[in-house]
């Protein structure tokens, strides 16, 4: 369904450690910031897939979220005086992980591993920093993304059992 990333956050993580980008505090951020935007890309580009207009709003949602949660975390970086490469969302245009021809069942099966996903990133990086103001903001974070999970589980077992 999916080839390249989708629910392969500790293998990234690791590369992204050992090549020492995630020794700062920065390149975490720099990192989940950059992981919203991936989201964001993804889901806009399931919504305009999906021929279901509550699959579409529902997509566009969770795309509006992930921006929500970019934004929070760019305010962390402000607070904590750091630093950031600017990061747009044409940076991160995903490329050959969305199949043209997905189904609404595939499209909210992607979704599901991606808030898997998404989530596991937030957890790993809330165990990386000290700061316990960004630990909780990581971990809301991470709540987030388990909440928009069982959102579309829920959304995905309307389909399944209907």
């Amino acid at each position: 369904m999916v080839p390249g990333r989708i629910g392969s956050v500790g293998i990234v993580l690791r590369e992204r450690v050992e090549m020492g980008e995630l020794a700062s505090l920065t390149g975490i951020l720099e990192f989940a910031v950059a992981r919203e935007i991936e989201s964001y890309q993804i889901y806009m580009e399931l919504a305009k897939m999906v021929h279901s207009p509550d699959t579409r709003m529902l997509l566009e949602g969770l795309a509006q979220e992930e921006l929500d949660h970019k934004a929070q975390l760019e305010l962390e970086v402000t607070k904590q005086g750091l630093t950031m490469l600017p990061v747009e969302v044409s940076d991160y245009v995903i490329q050959g992980k969305v199949e043209a021809d997905m189904g609404i069942k595939d499209t909210l099966l992607l979704a599901m591993e991606k808030e898997k996903s998404s989530f596991r990133l937030y957890i790993h990086l809330r165990d990386m920093v000290d700061d316990a103001e960004l630990r909780k903001i990581l971990l809301e974070l991470a709540e987030q993304e388990a909440r928009h999970k069982l959102l579309i589980e829920i959304n995905y077992d309307k389909l399944t059992d209907g």
